[in-house]
């Protein structure tokens, strides 16, 4: 029987691509057959609108509600609020109130963990949980490292923001010291890679250089293509907007990329316990 995994997608920067990649790696995964949940963590809610619900301050619930809960210790129907997309995967939504529940957290006796106790009680439902980070290091990206079992960092090809990236996995090294000490970094996604150019190469090679021996680099990159920019107005994932486009193929070759690390790594858990 397959590990559960929850993951986060992570980078501090802005326009990388996250909200595309959680949107398609989870739409990749549940056309396989995977149960997936998909958890905005974002107060602009991004992927809730990429995902149809474009008047995200409407809903009822949403993941601020979740974690309002948990910190009132009053959790009472875990699945309230959950929508479901018509491409398999179900959306934990985002809002507006989910930034002043940043600072809710800050006092909260659970500050840190808030968002793993809600996963917990949903997790038999899924294989995966995907966590659609915001562009930021505070309190609800710490709840959700403290909650996932891995991190993929999504880097604009065109741009390498090293300083950044350097922060990023120090604060991923001290959650996983100090409150997640399953926490690991599944790799790193090129994204946005125009191949008409040198810099992509170049800033591949960088990376490569500067974390290739500690940090899985995907093989996949995603390209730049208009099918990719367009999809995130028109409520599905590229593979239903654009099935035969460039970013389609890439993301189903990532999408197999990231279930190989969860099948590894239950091999590797199953040989442990033997």
């Amino acid at each position: 029987m397959q590990k559960f995994r929850t993951i986060a997608i992570c980078n501090q920067k802005g326009g990388v691509g996250k909200t595309t990649t959680a949107l398609n790696l989870g739409v990749g995964m549940a056309a396989q057959g995977k149960r997936v949940l998909l958890v905005d963590a974002d107060p602009q809610a991004d992927l809730t609108a990429c995902l149809g619900w474009r008047d995200a301050d409407s809903l009822q619930v949403t993941l601020a509600t979740k974690l309002s809960e948990v910190i009132r210790d009053s959790v009472r129907d875990p699945t309230d609020g959950i929508l479901t997309h018509k491409e398999g995967v179900d959306l934990l939504p985002s809002n507006l109130e989910l930034a002043s529940m940043e600072m809710s957290l800050v006092t909260a006796m659970c500050r840190e963990t808030a968002m793993r106790s809600y996963l917990d009680t949903v997790r038999d439902n899924y294989d995966f949980i995907i966590i659609d980070c915001m562009p930021s290091l505070g309190m609800i990206t710490l709840n959700a490292l403290t909650a996932a079992d891995g991190v993929i960092i999504p880097v604009q090809a065109q741009y390498l923001p090293a300083k950044g990236m350097t922060q990023l996995l120090q604060t991923v090294s001290k959650v996983k010291k100090h409150l997640n000490s399953a926490l690991c970094v599944d790799g790193i996604l090129l994204t946005l890679v125009d191949g008409r150019t040198n810099l992509a190469k170049s800033t591949s090679e960088t990376l490569r250089k500067n974390y290739g021996g500690a940090i899985r680099i995907f093989d996949t990159s995603i390209p730049i293509a208009v099918k990719a920019a367009e999809v995130s107005s028109k409520g599905l994932s590229i593979y239903e907007y654009a099935p035969n486009s460039s970013a389609a193929k890439a993301y189903a070759e990532f999408t197999k990329e990231v279930t190989e690390i969860g099948r590894t790594k239950e091999r590797l858990h199953a040989a442990d316990a033997r």
